[in-house]
């Protein structure tokens, strides 16, 4: 009787699990890391390749020894647990081992996107107090200016070069790293094969049994308000999402490829391109710098099994040399970190099938505060704005805005998650925390997404539109209230708005509409000296792509700028030209 409770229980509150297809709604995780989630990967697999790089290929049981050798060296140099650990770093394997070997010791990783502006980082390091880095060497110099102004101890640089062979180091020594200049006389300076080489004079205890619910990894996300938010992350996310991602989708297997193109800093490639192939004993080919011209000769070196990645990797896909039978490695294919257009979806599916993959195109949903991906559409479901079905043991649900009431299916809400996936909270934020996690009625913790979508009856999920202001590019998240704030900032500026226009490959740019104060008038020093201060505080992909003066903006009843007017000016302008272009 009680079984028979508990299922209808259960068709009520998750209506989607009809098609759940042999696999379980409630799965067990771990009471434990996530390197001790590799740990046992490695126990399981360990002559499975874990990682590729350039053709350098390592295997689980020596990817483990790596992250025990950099966990001595990271204690040879003090760091104690819970300490801050900033990694800055693209998808080389120095960034992934220092991740888990942050894990390790007890101490938390806090990533960042190299390509930040300088007052960024400053602000990403000093959030956290972290006290120690790990910096690719290109942006080595850009850390260093800015070290006076933080409490970092010690800059740990990596080259790219440094398990790329000999032939191809070479050629980057010449391209690149001889015109990156290391200070030889400065303490708070070590190169990696240094640092990695401390851990021979470390003979003390290094691994620290951490716990599901530990802090383990810092994100940066805008929140619900637009500005730049650390996001806390703990084991049991990682972990959880690793066993339900892997669960869902019948091709993770062990030794499967996943092409491993979004970076470590971003909450979809730490977690579904990396950590989750590594709970399985796949292979993950690490890409550090993406280039769509390259793309068809990555795919014919690797041979990938997966392909994850956001909208813009897919055109680019469309966009690249393969050969007829080029794709027929491809199983599976995942597309997130924005919405997928109905045009390519469509195309997409047909070139996979035209270069011999039996994949057909699946979408994701998620957010950095979810860890990354919540929920996925199943195999064979095309629906425009389709979102598809939530994980094992996550539950979504759609409320009125501002409210905790359900919306009735079929009916636009706010889209709430519920479950091991949902974010710890927000980094010294506790305002914007209790505002964005909240307990309803059922006593569920629910995360607020800002995101609008419906339920159909029978439980299938669809996304309509963001509640709060954010441009999406490449599947970057750009915050316009933040560039707005440092525009603001520039002694000649009295106001400015800005907002996402449409670009034929990054999906979305920003642009800048700005108004003078009196007495200034709009010339090219000026907007230079915008772009530049701007420069100086963001990250090159959020800087605005077009720059517009204006004499007034317009505004609200309430006197406030009117920002979708100007989107829908935008639209209009564009329709016009597009036409213009035609006859």
């Amino acid at each position: 009787m009680r079984k028979s409770k508990q299922a209808k229980l259960d068709k009520k509150l998750r209506p989607w699990l009809k098609y759940y297809d042999g696999y379980d709604a409630n799965l067990k995780y771990p009471d434990y890391s996530m390197v001790d989630m590799i740990i046992e990967s490695a126990g399981k697999w360990p002559n499975n390749i874990a990682y590729v790089y350039y053709g350098s290929k390592v295997t689980y049981a020596e990817f483990v020894e790596k992250i025990n050798t950099v966990a001595r060296a990271l204690k040879s140099y003090g760091v104690k647990e819970n300490d801050k650990v900033t990694i800055c770093m693209p998808n080389t394997p120095e960034g992934i081992i220092m991740v888990y070997a942050v894990n390790m010791v007890g101490a938390i990783c806090n990533m960042v996107h190299p390509l930040s502006g300088e007052k960024e980082l400053e602000y990403f390091i000093n959030a956290c107090d972290s006290k120690y880095i790990l910096v690719i060497d290109q942006v080595f110099e850009k850390i260093y200016r800015i070290k006076d102004s933080t409490n970092l101890k010690k800059i740990i640089v990596a080259r790219a070069s440094e398990e790329m062979g000999i032939a191809l180091a070479g050629i980057y020594w010449l391209m690149n790293g001889r015109h990156i200049k290391i200070p030889k006389n400065d303490d708070s300076v070590v190169m990696w094969e240094e640092f990695v080489k401390s851990a021979k004079g470390y003979h003390g205890e290094y691994h620290e049994h951490r716990r599901a619910y530990d802090p383990a990894i810092i994100l940066y996300s805008g929140g619900t308000t637009g500005n730049p938010k650390g996001i806390l992350l703990s084991n049991l996310n990682f972990n959880a999402l690793g066993i339900m991602a892997t669960t869902v989708i019948a091709q993770a297997e062990p030794g499967a490829k996943v092409l491993s193109i979004l970076p470590l800093f971003h909450g979809f490639g730490l977690g579904v391109c990396v950590h989750t192939p590594f709970c399985k004993g796949m292979c993950c080919i690490l890409i550090p710098s993406f280039s769509y011209k390259k793309f068809g000769d990555i795919i014919r070196k690797n041979q990938p099994n997966f392909i994850a990645g956001v909208p813009t990797l897919y055109e680019a896909l469309l966009q690249s040399n393969v050969g007829a039978n080029e794709l027929s490695s491809v199983k599976a294919a995942i597309c997130g970190g924005d919405a997928l257009t109905t045009s390519l979806r469509d195309r997409v599916n047909e070139f996979l099938k035209e270069h011999g993959s039996t994949a057909k195109i699946r979408v994701g949903y998620g957010l950095t505060e979810g860890t990354a991906a919540n929920c996925l559409s199943l195999e064979n479901a095309f629906d425009d704005n389709i979102i598809g079905i939530p994980f094992p043991d996550t539950f979504l649900k759609i409320v009125v805005p501002g409210t905790y009431e359900q919306s009735p299916n079929g009916v636009d809400g706010e889209i709430c998650i519920s479950g091991p996936l949902v974010m710890m909270g927000y980094l010294n934020d506790d305002v914007e925390t209790i505002h964005t996690l909240r307990y309803h009625d059922d006593g569920k913790l629910w995360l607020h997404t800002g995101d609008m979508g419906y339920m159909t009856d029978d439980g299938m999920f669809y996304f309509s539109q963001r509640i709060k202001r954010i441009i999406i590019s490449s599947g970057y998240n750009i915050y316009p209230t933040y560039l707005e704030s440092i525009i603001n900032s520039h002694y000649a500026v009295l106001t400015s708005t800005v907002i996402g226009v449409p670009h034929p490959y990054k999906g979305q740019v920003a642009k800048a509409f700005i108004v003078l104060k009196s007495g200034y008038k709009a010339s090219k020093s000026i907007e230079k000296e915008i772009k530049e201060l701007l420069s100086k505080n963001v990250a090159i992909y959020s800087l605005p792509a077009e720059y517009e003066f204006r004499d007034k903006l317009p505004q609200t009843l309430v006197g406030k700028v009117a920002f979708r007017e100007l989107e829908k000016e935008e639209k209009e302008k564009r329709k016009t030209e597009k036409k213009d272009a035609k006859k």
